[in-house]
């Protein structure tokens, strides 16, 4: 398949190095200039300030707090529905995995259990379920919520490529998802498992969760797994999960017969944090 210049540009350039410079910038107390380069990027990408609790760019320390503002209290009721959405974004894909495969875009597919560390294990209740990719743009709301309740049991950083995750990228580099560096949050929920993967790109210097903080850095170039068998930590329905420090990718995870997506739910849709996803259809007892 031919590559448009700039998808073919990723390749060269070094893309771990410029996140890293960008992490450190977007965590500098930078000032006016910081103040400066907010104001710049709320112009350049139509940013609407009126839902955070406080609209005046002067008031964050670093781009870094500006990026993960929170939202106003009544910004984003939640639906009442059985599975809501957990972020701000857009659609790229949603359906069906077929024999443990999901669909990129056209021409391209990538494994469960690729995208889950391989980890056959963890991947064989996802092999023919549901899928939902959710691109969140430099625009969006940069926190990340819970589609329904669960019980975190396990959390996995896999180290990979930083490519940009946006829809052009994602029809021309086979395999995008599964190749870039991510964050897989694992949850027990009444009507089963439930996997979140937090996909990095490139200029996303960090990903974060509420019960670990800043997972990466460090990037130490291994896999790393963390357990919480006995801590007990459950978060509820709309409860937020994390954050991206700059934006990327959400990939939610179901098993087979879990859900039936609301209607609304197409390719190329826009979502919002709490809007109904769907609803479930088996509900499999405690």
């Amino acid at each position: 398949m031919s590559r448009s210049p700039a998808v073919f540009a990723q390749y060269l350039l070094p893309k771990t190095a410029l996140t890293q410079m960008a992490g450190r910038l977007a965590r500098a107390r930078g000032g006016a200039a910081t103040t400066w380069a907010i104001r710049r990027f709320i112009a350049r990408y139509g940013v609407d300030m009126a839902e955070a609790p406080d609209p005046d760019p002067a008031h964050y320390a670093t781009f870094n707090d500006f990026f993960t503002r929170p939202l106003r209290a009544d910004a984003r009721p939640l639906a009442r529905a059985d599975y809501l959405s957990p972020v701000d974004g857009a659609i790229s894909q949603l359906g069906d995995i077929r024999a443990g495969q999901i669909f990129q875009a056209k021409g391209h597919t990538y494994s469960v259990q690729t995208l889950l560390a391989g980890d056959t294990r963890l991947a064989a209740p996802f092999a023919d379920g549901q899928f939902a990719t959710l691109y969140l743009s430099p625009r969006d709301y940069h926190r990340i919520h819970m589609p329904c309740a669960g019980r975190l049991t396990q959390m996995i950083h896999v180290p990979g490529a930083l490519f940009s995750v946006n829809p052009a990228t994602a029809c021309a580099v086979p395999g995008l998802f599964a190749r870039n560096e991510r964050v897989i949050c694992c949850f027990d929920t009444a009507r089963g498992p439930l996997a979140l993967a937090l996909v990095g790109a490139t200029i996303v210097g960090s990903m974060a969760t509420v019960w670990h903080g800043v997972v990466n850095p460090p990037r130490p170039g291994r896999v790393r797994r963390w357990t919480y068998d006995g801590q007990n930590i459950e978060l509820a329905q709309g409860a937020e999960l994390g954050r991206f420090l700059l934006g990327s990718t959400v990939i939610a995870l179901w098993p087979p017969g879990a859900l039936r997506f609301d209607a609304h739910w197409l390719p190329g849709a826009t979502v919002r944090v709490g809007q109904a996803l769907g609803a479930a259809i088996n509900l499999i007892p405690p």
